[in-house]
């Protein structure tokens, strides 16, 4: 009996089972790469001129992407490819905005192994040599794709001689070649170059975008992640997507390591060395309130949380910002939260112009001082410092009103000053326009003078009727907050659609036509105005002074 019959019946179990092999992990600025135009953050203007561009069949032979780093350039260069070169599911497709992402050219090209789509990083090819193999190579039709293209990364980077060498090719390619040239430095590219290039200046992702970005991308990762972690996150990518999806990698990384895997605003903080906003508003109120020892010691706790000093008075600049814009009546930040919003109301309606304008001046030279300082901790205690004190030095419009009267200036506050009489209060609606105009508010109070009736008078609220119609819709905030600026708080203006006086500018021509036609009617005026037809009436000129 054969070894096969003692054996008994055989059975052919195939190859034992291979384990598989892991995927390596592809952080997130790769994985969610935009594949098509739809998936491009805040770029719709650019979208839409290649749109009508492919539509039409007007395609430059050159793109140039200039933009800051992680807003898309490169990934947009990779789209046009794909949108020229794609041929439809079917083979027979033309150029399109919307490539289908599964014809050969395009998986291709989105492998990065299309033999007609050359990618080159201009930082590694610097040399006249590499430009002169692209020369070369143009003459020659592509392989398989519809148009061969060329992709530029950093083009900035290329020598004056390479970028010469290139000028011929570039302005009279073959109509089969397609230049697509990428970079974040676009003052360093030549204007003979930029000539010859079809430009888009990709924007800045802005914050709420960029938000709503990484939000959606947390949830397909199946991590949960706090609307305000991924503020925070928004705001310190400053524009970038590729940025942001590396801080959310990193806080994804955090949270897991920290249990639960839910990403919070305080861990966001604690990861990336934050100034907390709260503990931002706390510092500036100690600023205000001059208690140096107060706000060196909330400098330090923050410092000791392992906050960059730097980072602190870039909150300050920022919360300054804030509170004058706030002051100027513009439209409310959506990013802001309600408690930042309430405190910068407050300080608006607390401090005026000049006052917030020092405040700046004297933030950011401690900013730039902090960012050049052997040591930025001491940096920022002195500049900190250096604001405190500066508030009791005096106004310069006082300094200047001091030496005008040739008095002394004192450059420290007196222990007790005396308090300032109060003005007072006006009377009438033309009494609140001149108070406007002694306070700087030159163009409002034009405004009111010539386009607004008074309804009612009643201090501290003014009823007025716009005589002529407000091309801007935050007319009513923006006079409200020059009026407050110039008489107070408690002043405010109401508006309604009632009868109303005419306008003072009205008036004050009304009464202009009554005296005038009281002078003609005199007998002696009349008789010389009949005796010298061409004489005129004309007001006379206010007298000098020592005359």
């Amino acid at each position: 009996m054969s070894e096969s019959e003692d054996d008994g019946p055989g059975f052919d179990m195939g190859e034992p089972p291979q384990p598989v092999a892991a995927q390596p992990y592809r952080v997130l600025a790769r994985k969610y790469r935009p594949q098509h135009f739809s998936e491009l953050i805040g770029q719709e203007a650019m979208v839409q001129t290649l749109a009508n561009a492919i539509r039409r069949d007007r395609l430059a032979h050159a793109f140039l992407m200039t933009g800051v780093r992680g807003v898309g350039k490169t990934s947009t260069a990779r789209l046009i490819a794909k949108a020229l070169n794609c041929i439809g599911p079917d083979g027979q497709g033309g150029p399109t905005i919307d490539p289908c992402g599964v014809c050969e050219p395009c998986k291709a090209i989105t492998e990065g192994r299309h033999i007609d789509v050359v990618e080159m990083d201009a930082a590694s090819n610097t040399g006249v040599d590499d430009v002169r193999e692209i020369i070369e190579a143009v003459r020659y039709a592509s392989v398989s794709a519809r148009y061969k293209i060329y992709i530029i990364d950093e083009v900035h980077m290329l020598s004056r001689n390479a970028f010469n060498a290139l000028l011929k090719t570039l302005e009279e390619p073959p109509p089969h070649v397609k230049f697509l040239f990428a970079t974040t430095e676009v003052n360093k590219v030549p204007v003979t170059v930029l000539s010859r290039c079809q430009r888009f200046d990709l924007r800045r992702i802005q914050a709420e975008k960029l938000a709503a970005h990484f939000g959606a991308v947390a949830k397909a990762e199946g991590v949960e992640a706090d609307d305000e972690a991924l503020m925070l996150i928004a705001r310190a990518a400053e524009g970038s997507a590729r940025d942001g999806l590396s801080m959310l990698d990193q806080a994804i990384a955090h949270a897991d390591d920290a249990g639960g895997g839910h990403v919070t605003g305080p861990d966001v903080r604690a990861m990336l060395g934050l100034s907390d906003r709260g503990s931002t508003r706390a510092l500036m109120a100690l600023l205000l309130a001059g208690d140096a020892k107060g706000a060196l010691a909330q400098l330090a706790e923050q410092t000791d949380l392992g906050v960059d000093p730097g980072t602190v008075l870039k909150g300050l600049l920022s919360l300054c910002h804030a509170i004058t814009l706030c002051k100027a009546g513009a439209p409310v930040d959506p990013t802001q939260s309600v408690e930042e919003r309430a405190a910068c109301e407050d300080w608006a309606g607390k401090m005026g112009f000049a006052v917030l304008h020092r405040l700046w001046q004297l933030l950011l030279k401690g900013h730039d001082e902090v960012v050049r300082a052997a040591d930025p901790r001491e940096a920022t205690d002195m500049a900190l410092l250096r604001v405190i004190h500066a508030s009791t030095l005096p106004d310069p419009g006082e300094m200047a009103r001091q030496i005008a009267g040739g008095g002394a200036i004192s450059l420290a506050a007196p222990s007790a000053p005396a308090a300032p009489a109060p003005p007072a209060a006006p009377t009438s609606f033309e009494q609140v326009v001149t108070r406007m105009e002694e306070a700087g508010k030159f163009v409002m109070a034009e405004q009111l003078r010539r386009e607004f009736g008074l309804v009612d008078f009643a201090p501290p609220e003014v009823t007025l009727r716009p005589l002529k119609p407000q091309s801007d819709p935050q007319y009513g905030t923006k006079l409200n907050v020059a009026v407050r600026d110039a008489l107070g708080p408690e002043w405010r203006l109401t508006f309604s659609e009632t009868a109303a006086a005419p306008s003072l500018v009205e008036q004050e021509e009304a009464r202009e036509a009554e005296a005038r036609a009281a002078i003609l009617s005199d007998p002696l005026i009349r008789a010389a105005m009949e005796a010298f037809p061409e004489a005129e009436l004309l007001e006379a000129a206010p007298a000098q002074a020592g005359a």
